[in-house]
């Protein structure tokens, strides 16, 4: 064997070993943008179970505050729909539209002052806002995860595998309005 073949075939065994690797690297960078999807879902979907919980609790107080209550029901539906597509843009979108429709019941317990000191509404008021925290925090990580993949599919040499083995780009997980950025105001103190 002259050394012109054994340096080929050592060329040939390393670019293997390299498309191997990058392409697991690949998968593994994948299933880290999957899993911390699953955390922000496992939040919403807390945040979801949350709000019928606030409605029942101010329907009470604010009966004829029909339309808002409505506008939260609708926005919720909306939101979980979002959710159970995948799809973190439209998600971002609805949650944006929840977040207004939240701050709306909320701004009811200012005209309610039965409502703001129910020990249920305070509660559940807590509960929503420790859920918005670890909703943030989720985000931070998905998004995270989402630059570090599409940074590696877009890198040369990377990204020939990437394109081989078909490695889309993943959307960032953000709401749309800079106004919805804000968390609803839970404190009535």
């Amino acid at each position: 064997m002259g050394t012109g073949l054994i340096i080929l075939i050592a060329v040939v065994v390393l670019i293997v070993i390299w498309a191997f690797g990058t392409y697991n690297g690949l998968i593994s960078r994948r299933n880290r943008v999957d899993e911390a999807w699953s955390g922000i879902d496992v939040q919403l979907k807390r945040r979801h179970d949350l709000i019928p919980n606030l409605i029942e609790t101010v329907k009470g107080y604010a009966a004829h505050e029909k339309t808002t209550l409505q506008n939260v029901v609708a926005a919720r539906n909306s939101a979980v729909a979002a959710a159970d597509s995948g799809d973190p843009a439209a998600t971002g979108q609805a949650e944006g539209l929840l977040n207004g429709a939240l701050r709306q019941v909320f701004a009811l317990g200012e005209a309610y002052p039965d409502l703001k000191a129910n020990t249920n509404f305070l509660d559940l008021q807590q509960q929503l806002a420790d859920t918005e925290d670890k909703v943030s925090a989720a985000r931070r990580i998905y998004n995270g995860n989402v630059r570090d993949y599409n940074t590696k599919i877009q890198q040369v040499p990377s990204n020939i595998i990437a394109g081989i083995g078909n490695f889309p780009a993943r959307d960032f997980f953000e709401i749309e309005d800079a106004t919805e950025r804000a968390v609803p105001s839970v404190s009535f103190s």
